[in-house]
């Protein structure tokens, strides 16, 4: 398997590139409109032809370039079939794989953050990873006070479906603020500070003494990835007016959220 991890800065979002040597095919993970040409440029040099986009969740901190790589490569838009859009092209649900040549994806559905949150495990010999968007984060977590978040649920979420995954399995999050790049099953189970060794109570506790300033890019980043990004130019530079990130589950290291 090719396999890249991309970053974005300004809201800190990492977009995965996976390829397929046998069949060219490629899938991007949680692209980011700002970085369309990159993640074009990508895909020239290690000649691969993009297949699909595939999303976690819809977003609340950027804008997907899901319907413009469609536009501009022909690819699929693949996301979770629980999103009621109308602009994907495949809904991806637990218990049905999602394969691309030789790239098999298992979706985990892992909600709290969103009511439709999936987490992706992808499995090579002697490697496991799994990618697991907003839900769970290098020593933290989504936030569950928006977009039918629930604390109960994320803590479910990530105890039956990503802490049993073998001690050494690669954790790739859709953030980080701190330049982190990768964690492990292990690593998060056994030192997380909202989620090592907590209980559901305490969890819950945590999550509700965050006093996170509302997301600001919320109102204009969900309605345009509803539409899977195909949204005016308005939309794009009303959103690089607001400026700065927007955190998703921690606070960035200047403090804001």
């Amino acid at each position: 398997m090719i396999f890249r991890q991309l970053f974005e800065p300004e809201s800190s979002t990492y977009t995965y590139l996976f390829g397929c040597p046998r069949t060219g095919q490629a899938v991007l993970l949680d692209p980011v409109l700002e970085t369309v040409d990159r993640d074009l440029e990508q895909l020239q040099r290690l000649q691969l032809k993009l297949a699909y986009v595939l999303e976690t969740h819809i977003h609340a901190d950027h804008i997907t370039s899901a319907c413009r790589l469609r536009n501009l490569t022909g690819c699929k838009i693949a996301l979770p079939a629980l999103e009621q859009v109308s602009c994907r092209d495949v809904g991806v649900e637990e218990g049905r794989p999602f394969s691309v040549g030789s790239l098999h994806f298992q979706p985990l559905f892992t909600p709290g953050h969103t009511d439709t949150h999936h987490s992706y495990l992808v499995e090579l010999p002697g490697v496991m990873r799994v990618f697991t968007g907003d839900a769970l984060l290098i020593d933290g977590c989504g936030r569950t006070d928006f977009q039918s978040g629930d604390s109960a649920a994320l803590y479910r979420s990530i105890h039956e479906k990503l802490f049993p995954l073998p001690d050494d399995t690669l954790v790739y999050p859709a953030h980080d603020y701190q330049h982190r790049h990768v964690s492990t099953v292990a690593q998060e189970r056994e030192r997380n500070p909202r989620l090592g060794g907590k209980t559901l109570a305490e969890f819950s506790a945590i999550m509700a003494n965050l006093k996170l300033a509302y997301p600001k890019k919320i109102d204009i980043a969900v309605p345009a990835n509803r539409l899977c990004g195909d949204c005016p130019p308005e939309a794009v530079e009303q959103l690089h007016a607001l400026g700065g990130k927007s955190a998703q589950g921690v606070p960035a290291p200047d403090g804001s959220a």
